[in-house]
């Protein structure tokens, strides 16, 4: 591990004395550090692995855009995992806290969603009768017959917004009626 430390150091010195050569090695060499570092901050923070090569990227441009801010005669390491933490943070920031957890895992033990109770015809049909008799004539039109509101105006003689009205406070009613039984 030292001996990676100062070869990378030893790399970046070169390159800030202009060697693109050393530069472009010392790229090289610790992409796969970064890579598995994201990797193992993400997994820790309970995030996807996939967000990984994002991050490396925002590291490498970091090094990149800062390279002038190293100190020449510091170890490099630790800049550069200094960089890596806070381009780590940032993405985790980014993301906002995040929990994902698979659901085929353990899909049959979930709860289904309970069925709405429903009436049944012969319910409907009563309550129906209860009604104004408007509103059980709009109702049976448009509901029972399927009948548009235009149709129904024309065949009991009524605006088209009285249609609606009644079908309306008719739908309500029943709703009500049935929701007390």
């Amino acid at each position: 591990m030292r001996e990676r430390e100062d070869e990378w150091t030893g790399l970046m010195r070169s390159a800030m004395s202009g060697d693109s050569a050393a530069y472009h090695r010392l790229l090289k060499a610790v992409t796969p550090v970064l890579r598995a570092a994201a990797r193992r901050g993400l997994a820790r923070a309970g995030q996807p692995v996939d967000q990984s090569e994002d991050i490396v990227q925002d590291i490498l441009l970091a090094v990149h855009l800062k390279r002038q801010t190293w100190d020449i005669n510091a170890p490099f390491a630790p800049w550069l995992f200094a960089i890596a933490r806070n381009k780590l943070i940032d993405a985790l920031r980014r993301r906002g806290k995040r929990i994902f957890v698979n659901i085929d895992d353990f899909a049959e033990t979930l709860p289904g969603e309970a069925a709405e109770p429903t009436a049944s015809a012969s319910e409907v049909a009563g309550q129906l009768q209860t009604l104004p008799a408007r509103q059980r004539d709009v109702l049976q039109s448009i509901a029972v017959e399927s009948a548009s509101i235009k149709d129904t105006a024309t065949k009991l003689s009524m605006s088209e917004g009285a249609v609606r009205v009644a079908l309306h406070r008719g739908l309500a009613s029943l709703t009500a009626k049935l929701r007390d039984q």
